[in-house]
Parts: structure tokens; sequence; C-alpha cells
């Protein structure tokens, strides 16, 4: 595969789209292609190299890499099933919705049926780094097909990490994002222990980010949470999507369980496409006092 090639992008979902304007940016002939059209129209419209395709078929034929950016594992075999038998030889299937280990695997055997080459390849990161071109590749595959994917995933992100030759790339994504609903969660109920005991938000910030407890995500989530700006880059109704995978794959715990609570009640409250940051929606700062956010670009 070279370093710019055809790649067929299924899904115009935020992280699919974002995903298409950055591979057309970077020299690649993209084919969009989305249930709905005129989604895959519209960000066609706005990015250079990048084709609006009617039918997911149509899309992966002579595409020597196909990304599937779906909602989850059964979306992703619905289009693929059929799609799959368009793939030529050498052509690499590139797994990166989010669907569990279970369907990932009921996936690879799909693409083994058809003698397609399958990478179980979910990302850490949303939209903005897949615009940057800042996200972490978690790859579960044979080295061989990840090395021929590499100009398509080097193009989408800084680091590739190579973690098993199964479906561990989705085990993985699963514990990365149950972490990351978890710590957002504790920002939200930090923000309300700093509000009582009378902490401004800049000094907890300011604190964290000198020591070994920075987690820039979080940090930056406080800013979202003071300033009620809730823009998905990760939506409530996403993760509470990804801790069900979680509660099958292994026994749910207490926290995680807790944690599940918390954001059902932000998605019954109405903010269900709101980014991860909406689970503060309920928390006040105390009369009289500002709070003080300001961690941009920690």
């Amino acid at each position: 595969m070279s370093d710019t090639t055809t790649v067929a992008v299924l899904g115009a979902g935020a992280l699919g789209a974002a995903m298409a304007t950055r591979l057309g940016e970077t020299g690649h002939e993209v084919r969009l292609w989305n249930r709905t059209r005129e989604r895959a129209r519209t960000v066609a419209e706005h990015a250079a190299g990048v084709t609006a395709v009617a039918s997911a078929g149509d899309a992966v034929s002579g595409a020597s890499a196909v990304i599937t950016v779906l909602r989850d594992g059964d979306a992703v075999s619905a289009v693929m099933s059929d799609a799959v038998t368009r793939l030529d030889d050498g052509d690499v299937w590139v797994q990166a919705s989010t669907v569990g280990p279970r369907s990932a695997g009921a996936l690879a055997r799909l693409a083994r049926a058809h003698g397609a080459d399958y990478l179980d390849a979910p990302v850490s990161g949303s939209t903005a780094p897949a615009r940057q071109g800042t996200l972490v590749w978690l790859v579960a595959g044979p080295q061989d097909v990840l090395t021929r994917a590499r100009p398509v995933l080097g193009a989408l992100g800084s680091s590739v990490l190579h973690v098993g030759t199964g479906v561990e790339g989705s085990a993985v994504k699963l514990a990365v994002n149950a972490w990351m609903a978890a710590s957002t969660v504790a920002m939200s109920d930090v923000l309300a222990l700093c509000d009582a005991l009378g902490i401004d938000h800049a000094t907890f910030v300011r604190v964290l980010a000198a020591g070994p407890l920075a987690m820039p995500y979080e940090l930056r989530k406080v800013s979202a949470m003071d300033d009620a700006s809730y823009a998905p880059g990760f939506a409530v109704e996403l993760a509470l999507k990804d801790l069900d995978l979680a509660s099958v794959a292994a026994a749910p715990s207490p926290l995680l369980q807790a944690v599940r609570d918390r954001l059902d009640a932000t998605a019954a409250a109405g903010h269900d496409r709101d980014d991860l940051a909406a689970v503060d929606y309920q928390r006040k700062p105390p009369a009289g006092r500002p709070v003080q956010g300001g961690v941009i670009g920690i």
C-alpha cells in the first residue's frame, strides 16, 4: 500500500467524517459512505479529496483500505456482509468501530470466510485528534497486514500500538473507554468537593498539572464542565453502549455500575448526544463565588 491510496470510509458520523477529511487532506482519495447519504454528501462538499458514494459496495470496490466506523457490531455486520465480497486480494479491512471482543471475533470470521485481510483496530481519541492526525490506534491482527495498512493508519494517528493478533484491540478499547467514563464522572464529583471546600478550580487544576496526577483529558473537561459546554467529542449514549459491552465481556464492577447509573441519568435528562462532560449538568457553583476554569492548552 503506497503512501497515498484509495480509502473507503464507511460511516460519516463525527469520527468517520473527521477521518475522511483528514485522509483527503493528506493526499488519499477517499470514498465516503453513510446510511443517510446526505450526511456523506455534506462532509464531501467541505473536504478536499473526499467523494460521497451511494453504496457501501461501490465505496469498497477498488479501494486498497476500508475503514468501518459505525455504531456497533450489528451495523458493521449488516454493511460488510455484502461489501466484503467486493474486496480484492491485498485490500485491508480496518475495523475501527467500538464493537467489543465478541462482535470483533464474528467480524474477523466474516473476513476470513471471504479471504479478506482484517485488522481489529479501534482508536483512542475522538474527532479533534482524528482531524489533527493524533489518534492512538489499538491494533490486533497479523503483522504483515498491519505493515501494509500503516500509510493509512499513520495519516490518522500519532501512535500505532500492535496489541495482539486476534481481537485484543477491541478488548483494550473497552477498558480505555471505561476508564475515560469513570474518570469524567470522578472529575465532576471532585469539582463539587472543591466548591464545597471553597477551592477555585484554577488552583485545583494548577496543583494537578504540577505533578504525576495530571490527566490532560480530564483537565480539559474542567473548562467544559464550568462553561456547561457539552459539544460532543464522545457522546454519553456511546459511553453507555461501551459500558454495556464491557458488562457482557466481564462481570460488572460496583464502580462501573455506578458510573453507568450516572450516565443513564444524564441521558435521561436530555444529554444523551452531548459530550461526557454533561455528567456535570446538575452541579452549580456556590452562589456569589465565580468558578474559575481556564485549562485550555493543558
